[in-house]
């Protein structure tokens, strides 16, 4: 199909609005990006420093809170589990009263899941307190860089 000569012209000036909007929308994004940084930041680095030892202080004041929270969690799921366990136990124990083989085995089972239950609650707790740890040394040598 062949354009006429109105048809034309119409598609030269699209094109020609369409670069238009193109370049202006670039030159604002940079426009934007050169007069509204904060360069009030840049002003006083003292400043920014102190800032900074006090969010070291309150991220070791944090990560202690949050294992803490996190180590009465794993006990306290430690001992639902080993409740369950005895009760499991228990169940099968007023279910069978001659001690069978069974019963025998709920109590085997529920003393070995109590065994490890308190393993993992130890390990976790353990896991806990280490990653705690790394947070602690990773601010404590962020603040000795900065001189604080």
């Amino acid at each position: 199909m062949k354009l006429n000569s109105f048809t034309k012209g119409l598609s030269t000036v699209g094109r020609w609005m369409a670069t238009t909007v193109l370049c202006v929308s670039a030159m604002a994004f940079v426009w934007s990006g050169a007069f509204f940084s904060n360069t009030a930041a840049m002003a006083s680095p003292a400043v920014n420093l102190i800032a900074a030892a006090d969010a070291g202080d309150a991220v070791q004041e944090k990560a202690s809170k949050d294992a803490g929270r996190a180590k009465n969690f794993i006990r306290d799921t430690e001992e639902k589990v080993k409740e369950t366990a005895k009760t499991n136990a228990s169940k099968v124990d007023r279910a069978s009263d001659d001690g069978s083989v069974v019963e025998r085995k709920a109590k085997k089972d529920a003393a070995t899941i109590e065994k490890r239950a308190s393993e993992d609650s130890a390990r976790t707790q353990k896991a806990v307190d280490n990653t705690k740890n790394a947070v602690e040394s990773a601010v404590d040598s962020i603040k000795g860089v900065f001189g604080k």
